[in-house]
């Protein structure tokens, strides 16, 4: 165990420039994007002195690295910038996050209830059932899947369920849980597709060792060797990437929440990108970085827990 928690001390500390880099590229996009945000603040026809007097009043006319400085200040104790929207001016971006910030992870861990709960049956089956017609239709629909964009297959989904069968709405929380349903399915349906093709390699792999055959020779049930005993160590692979399966929500959450009008954070994003916000696109963006560096992060500590190899290699 001790050398786990070293692992992970390790790798908590190799986070720390990856989340700088992140708070770097953050902030050069914003800086470098045409426009400026100052108009925004300024009444109008705000005369040149008045424009300069708020720029100074932000920092805006100090160097690119002063201003990163004070990015950086701001951050470490929790600011991130006041909103300068129409509809939001004047509010703390941090506030706005939390607000919509439980959508967004509410969304994210429906989509990957859904994700696993259809990849994982589903690469089972097919492993079982190798190059036959089922497992075939599998790879298929794997194909598919993925291949769709997800506003696409949104809109399919509406299509489908909400206009010509009426069973779920469309827009927002109107129709309460199952108003999740749809966003949830057209952000796991993609990611269930990777899930299932892993599972069945994993699968396939671990049914052709010999300790399986070993126990087939016993005659054990095959319903006991599969479950009992593949499916515990096929499984293992799986498990260690859903850290890094955040990530893939976490860039599907602004297109599916834009599609279907879910209050998170990607439809914040989207808003704030239309009324010129630039403090809470800075602060959403900087927001879903940390989810990915986290997510990749516990992946690595899933892995080095459930394969010793890789935290004394």
């Amino acid at each position: 165990m001790a050398d786990l928690v070293s692992y992970v001390i390790r790798k908590m500390l190799l986070a720390i420039p990856i989340i700088l880099l992140a708070t770097l590229i953050v902030f050069l996009m914003l800086y470098l994007t045409p426009g400026d945000p100052i108009i925004a603040l300024a009444p109008p026809h705000a005369s040149v002195v008045e424009l300069d007097a708020i720029r100074d009043k932000y920092g805006l006319n100090e160097p690119a690295y002063v201003q990163y400085g004070l990015f950086l200040w701001r951050l470490v104790h929790g600011d991130l910038g006041i909103s300068i929207g129409a509809a939001t001016r004047n509010l703390d971006v941090s506030d706005l996050i939390v607000q919509r910030l439980p959508r967004t992870l509410e969304l994210m861990g429906i989509g990957l209830a859904m994700s696993y709960s259809i990849g994982i049956p589903l690469g089972i089956f097919s492993a079982l059932r190798h190059n036959s017609l089922g497992d075939r239709g599998v790879m298929v629909f794997t194909l598919l899947a993925y291949a769709m964009p997800s506003f696409w297959l949104g809109i399919l989904l509406m299509l489908l369920f909400a206009v010509e069968l009426g069973w779920l709405d469309i827009a927002g929380t109107t129709g309460g849980f199952g108003s999740i349903i749809l966003p949830a399915m057209t952000l796991g349906i993609g990611n269930a597709a990777l899930t299932t093709r892993m599972m069945r390699s994993s699968m396939l792999e671990v049914i052709r060792q010999d300790y399986i055959t070993q126990l087939r020779s016993r005659g054990l049930p095959e319903r006991e060797i599969i479950y009992k005993h593949a499916l515990k160590n096929a499984i293992l692979p799986v498990i260690t990437v859903i850290g890094l399966d955040i990530g893939w929500f976490i860039g599907g959450s602004v297109v599916v929440e834009t599609v279907f009008s879910w209050p998170g954070i990607g439809m914040l994003i989207t808003t704030s990108i239309s009324n010129s916000d630039f403090p809470v696109v800075q602060g959403c963006i900087l927001v879903l970085a940390f989810f990915v560096i986290a997510g990749n992060l516990v992946a690595d500590i899933l892995y080095a827990y459930v394969d010793p190899r890789v935290r004394l290699g």
